[in-house]
């Protein structure tokens, strides 16, 4: 079952993060709390990692951030991270839903 499960999430959740942070912490609990009730894809990026150095230079200072497209959209690409449905800080599982419906409701 969990197969089939996985193969209808139709959102992908990218997490930057970084080590040491409270709000981090929180936020992939309220990640947590939602998949349990409405699975997706999910993604996590320690922007302070060597190799996310354009992450870092957009979200050092945001952290957390998450970005909610559909599971069908392209990567996660810095030079759209304008345009990207996202959530920064402090949010709940209710306003990350929403986000999901937003990106689900996409053609």
């Amino acid at each position: 079952m969990r197969v089939a499960t996985r193969l209808f999430q139709a959102c992908r959740i990218t997490f930057f993060t970084r080590d040491g942070c409270k709000l981090c912490t929180d936020a992939k609990q309220t990640l947590s709390d939602v998949w349990d009730v409405r699975p997706f894809v999910y993604r996590e990026i320690n922007v302070m990692k060597p190799d996310q150095t354009v992450w870092r230079n957009l979200y050092e200072f945001d952290t957390p951030v998450i970005h909610v497209t559909n599971a069908s959209s392209p990567e996660e690409d810095s030079e759209l991270s304008g345009k990207a449905k996202k959530l920064m800080h402090r949010f709940t599982a209710e306003e990350v839903q929403k986000k999901m419906n937003d990106a689900e409701a996409l053609p």
